[in-house]
């Protein structure tokens, strides 16, 4: 197939749990889910919002703009660069991101998946989704290379490519380590564009909404200023103070259901479910979709309704069924 059961996301066994680990650690200690993590998005969006304004309210398309602030967040952490907007190479390889999310979720993509050796040698849609993967692959090779040249075995690591390179130069005479060089490509290929893509998309699902219901987006531009004031950028540490933002934000990702089949399972044993007998390995698909617009959890599913996510005080609640990528 397109990834070969190689990398963080489409691996599987003791290859994932390595791989994971290492990305994981990597992430934590350069700062995500910490202070410096999230000052790091608040200057993208700081970015964000004077790109925004530079449109002097003209109409136009931010779905690019919107990929870019995210992608650069995706960069500063994986190779410890950031590209201006307007930079013609940065924006081609945001296009190739989202062209690869596509052709992999595609009809297309899944037959490609399936019968790769046969079609890889015949023309087709999914030429594109290789010419897509050949530009993020490109800049995968370029930017662990310039790495390996400057890499500073006795100084802490300033990325994730860092991090992976000192973990792989200590494993090097371990026969059972999975941190090898195409491995850590295809990680970074798949930080690249899941990473960009869904983030943006979410965040482009989010603003629509708040266009098409305004006296939302006045309920949540209302709270915004009468807790934080009109300059100051939210944080985390706000989070409790915003239960009505909060809601917006979870209705939302709940609505979109922008993962409706999951990330696919495979079962470490034989197992009988429901009268079926599933042999180990077989990959189970879980149908977040179905769970998110389930009516019998979610009154009137096909609403937004923000709401939903609040008690009768007026408080965030949360919903166990909310599953918005994976269980």
């Amino acid at each position: 197939g397109t990834f070969d059961g190689h990398g963080v996301f489409f691996s599987n066994g003791e290859r994932w749990r390595q791989l994971r680990r290492c990305t994981m650690l990597a992430l934590r200690d350069l700062g995500m889910g910490k202070r410096e993590g999230e000052e790091l998005i608040q200057a993208e969006a700081q970015c964000l919002v004077e790109a925004f304004q530079g449109m002097e309210g003209r109409p136009f398309d931010p779905s690019l703009l919107l990929a870019q602030a995210t992608s650069n967040i995706i960069c500063s952490l994986t190779f410890g660069l950031r590209f201006p907007y307007e930079d013609k190479d940065f924006q081609a390889l945001v296009r190739a991101a989202g062209g690869t999310v596509l052709g992999v979720s595609s009809r297309w993509g899944q037959t490609y998946e399936m019968f790769s050796r046969l079609l890889k040698r015949l023309p087709g849609p999914h030429t594109q989704l290789l010419g897509h993967l050949s530009v993020l692959a490109t800049f995968a090779v370029q930017q662990v290379q310039r790495h390996k040249e400057s890499l500073d075995s006795s100084a802490p690591p300033c990325d994730v490519v860092d991090a992976f390179l000192l973990k792989m130069a200590k494993e090097q005479h371990d026969s059972s380590t999975e941190l090898t060089d195409k491995n850590l490509l295809m990680t970074v290929i798949y930080l690249l564009f899941a990473g960009t893509v869904t983030v943006s998309t979410t965040v482009r699902y989010t603003l629509l909404l708040l266009l098409k219901y305004p006296r939302v987006q006045e309920r949540v531009r209302e709270e915004l200023i009468r807790e934080l004031g009109a300059s100051r950028a939210p944080g985390l540490q706000d989070r409790a103070r915003l239960p009505y933002t909060d809601a917006v934000l979870h209705e939302a990702q709940r609505l979109l259901a922008l993962v409706p089949m999951g990330v696919p399972r495979a079962l470490t044993r034989t197992t009988c479910f429901r009268g079926y007998t599933l042999p180990q390995g077989t990959e189970v698909f879980p149908l977040l979709g179905s769970v998110l617009r389930d009516p019998e959890v979610f009154e009137q599913p096909e609403e937004f309704n923000p709401d939903r996510f609040l008690d009768a005080d007026g408080r965030f609640q949360k919903q166990e069924a909310f599953l918005p990528f994976s269980l």
